[in-house]
């Protein structure tokens, strides 16, 4: 099926950042939300990413102004009645998605696409709301969504064949990078990413090492920016949101660090409010010890050793276990990593790290992490099959990939 109009629900900056992709590829968009304000602001986001190009000499005004013109805003959801795909971007509340498609369902067109850019929930429980379960899917693009190549295709239990393939084109007609992602809690790359965040907040809530030093660690490593840094971008209060969602799939391993609890509770939410685990806004300054303090009173765990292994192994295993369900491939599990990460370019992404390192030596690192620090590093079972059966990586010329 080919798209010839398409919709975004929610106009808010990841709205907002779809429908200036959509818009800038040339087909008509419709930007919705529930007022007029927040559908003015979503198109002033709109018209600011077209102007940051123009101001680059990318485009010329008059191009601006007739890709603005692809632009629809609306309050109602009468306008979407000719639309051949609508994506959904509000909150994540399962109930409030569900109304979404409910509303969508009475007015598409039968043939429509209702797509979800949900970062962490299940695609099967939203389309257990409408009647054509078969055409629902996710299609989750990352922030900023001008920039960012990526974009995971995820199919529910009930969507078509038809669907994800007419998605996939789609991303693709974006010139963006679809992949195609097996439904679980965190899709794939948060499901990566959320364990060696995680182990970075570990790491600092045991005295490991001050969270600059951590974050200076991996950008040595290739990372754009550092875990403590990045948390205060995504905010703690997503954050710890998504790392409920894990655990709740994935039990033990899965186990939040307290110190992200503690950061939401203390309203450190990062750069969203001035303060997380770095300071935005020198009047809203106060020390992290006392909560630090508490912590490690309460598990007993203090002076544990950092080294940027113990973050990256986390990715690495993770990885072996989504490629042990089948979530993703093994080469499209790098790429997610290297296009939705910036996980470094040099190193290939996890499983590449993995094969360079050597299979045999992951799996005795992390045994030896399991015992320092905690059954969250037990090795994935894949790894240890690997090994038995010689699969070492470039030094036995096959692991996950072959040399």
């Amino acid at each position: 099926m080919f798209i010839y109009k398409a919709g975004v629900v929610g106009a808010g900056a990841m709205g907002a950042g779809i429908a200036q992709v959509i818009s800038f590829s040339g087909l008509p968009v419709v930007l919705k939300d529930t007022d007029q304000e927040r559908v003015d602001k979503g198109l002033a986001m709109v018209r600011k990413v077209y102007q940051g190009r123009v101001d680059k000499g990318k485009m010329t005004a008059s191009e601006m102004d007739q890709k603005m013109k692809l632009v629809i805003g609306t309050t109602s959801y009468d306008d979407f009645k000719d639309c051949d795909l609508v994506i959904e971007a509000v909150f994540e509340n399962m109930k409030v998605k569900h109304q979404v498609f409910q509303e969508l369902e009475k007015v598409l067109p039968e043939t429509a696409i209702m797509a979800s850019n949900t970062s962490a929930l299940s695609i099967s429980q939203i389309a257990s709301a409408v009647k054509k379960s078969d055409k629902v899917i996710g299609i989750h693009f990352f922030n900023p969504a001008p920039v960012m190549k990526l974009v995971e295709v995820i199919p529910g239990l009930q969507t078509s064949t038809e669907t994800v393939d007419d998605a996939v084109a789609f991303v693709e007609s974006l010139r963006k990078m679809p992949v195609r992602v097996k439904e679980c809690a965190g899709f794939l790359v948060n499901r990566l990413l959320l364990p060696y965040l995680n182990e970075a907040a570990y790491a600092f809530q045991e005295g490991s090492a001050p969270a600059d030093e951590i974050d200076k660690a991996m950008r040595a490593f290739g990372m754009p920016m550092g875990p403590f840094a990045l948390l205060d971008m995504l905010g703690l209060d997503v954050c710890a949101d998504v790392s409920m969602i894990l655990y709740d799939s994935f039990g033990p391993r899965m186990k939040a660090a307290e110190i992200l609890g503690e950061m939401h509770k203390n309203n450190r939410l990062g750069v969203k409010n001035g303060i997380g685990f770095y300071v935005y806004d020198e009047s809203k300054a106060s020390d992290l010890k006392p909560v630090v303090d508490a912590i490690q009173a309460k598990t007993g765990i203090k002076g544990t050793p950092f080294s940027p292994e113990r973050l990256v192994f986390q990715m690495i295993n993770e990885a072996a276990f989504c490629l042990e369900e089948n979530v993703a491939s093994p080469s499209d599990i790098d790429l997610a990593m290297l296009a939705g990460t910036g996980y470094p370019q040099d190193k290939g992404g996890p499983l590449h790290t993995a094969d360079a390192i050597g299979i045999d030596v992951v799996v005795e690192k992390l045994k030896e992490f399991s015992k320092q620090l905690g059954p969250r590093f037990w090795p994935a079972p894949i790894l240890k099959r690997m090994v038995s059966a010689n699969y070492l990586g470039q030094k036995t010329k096959r692991g996950f990939f072959n040399y």
